[in-house]
């Protein structure tokens, strides 16, 4: 048996945790690279610890890199004791890690909480991790759930719900139309801009969001009349271009045969 140099051990302890903690970003980074890349149980607790407080994304998204190269018997249930951190990062970042790590086991850990965080980050990581790891057979609830959320936050927030529920797929239309009859026009026109997504998924967000926040303010019928009337305006002004174009373009092409005659 070849004895442990525990005087070793905790020195290169002591190196791994002052790199992780160290001023300059990339260091941190090339650490977390480091240690994922040589991946040792030793470093679980430090790497946990380091998610719930490193200010880099790259960084972060590193150090779950990390915690999914060790065994997931050790680092899963030490993910689930952040979840119920009150630092809003870590249970950000446990979240991120279990979507990474991708165990259909820990679906049971999403809860409507985390699904309604009033912290956005956290909220919007559990949208993503949840349709991550949902099983078939409970979409269409988590599908009830998500629709909850419509109309909150800013752009990029009812993006970020966008995306999971187009994620979820044809599972998400009837929620999506009871959604968008609100009487709520935020949650109305969110909710019909993920329609249009979930169609049309190369459709802009943006685009998407301004057509249903028009159809919301017109109402369905006036919305479908004034793009018609808006067709029909565009088919004529480009008519009446090309009328005007055309004698333009014979007497220049006139003049351009007198030039070649003389």
């Amino acid at each position: 048996m070849v004895p442990i140099n525990t005087i070793d051990v905790t020195a290169q302890n002591t190196r791994v945790t002052n790199a992780l903690g160290a001023e300059d970003s990339s260091v941190r980074l090339r650490t977390a690279l480091a240690v994922g890349s040589n991946p040792d149980p030793v470093f679980l607790e430090m790497l946990v610890e380091r998610c719930a407080v490193e200010p880099d994304f790259f960084v972060r998204d590193m150090l779950s890199w990390a915690l999914t190269r060790l065994p997931p018997e050790i680092t899963l249930p030490r993910i689930r004791q952040e979840l119920d951190s009150e630092r809003p990062q870590a249970r950000s970042q446990a979240l991120h890690t279990l979507s990474k790590i991708g165990d259909k086991s820990t679906w049971a850990w999403i809860t409507r909480d985390m699904l309604r965080d009033a912290d956005t980050e956290v909220a919007r990581t559990a949208w993503r991790v949840a349709v991550v790891l949902v099983p078939e057979d409970e979409e269409k609830d988590l599908a009830d759930e998500l629709v909850l959320q419509l109309g909150r936050g800013d752009r990029n927030v009812q993006l970020s719900l966008s995306r999971a529920l187009v994620d979820l797929g044809d599972v998400i239309k009837p929620a999506l139309e009871r959604a968008a009859e609100s009487s709520d026009p935020a949650v109305a026109a969110h909710a019909r801009a993920t329609e249009l997504l979930r169609q049309n998924p190369e459709t802009g967000f943006d685009v998407a969001l301004d057509e249903a926040k028009r159809v919301v303010a017109l109402g369905p019928e006036r919305a479908a009349s004034a793009a018609a009337a808006s067709a029909v305006t565009e088919t004529s002004e480009t008519a009446e271009t090309s009328e005007t174009t055309e004698p333009m373009e014979a007497a220049k092409a006139a003049e351009a045969s007198e030039g070649a005659d003389c």
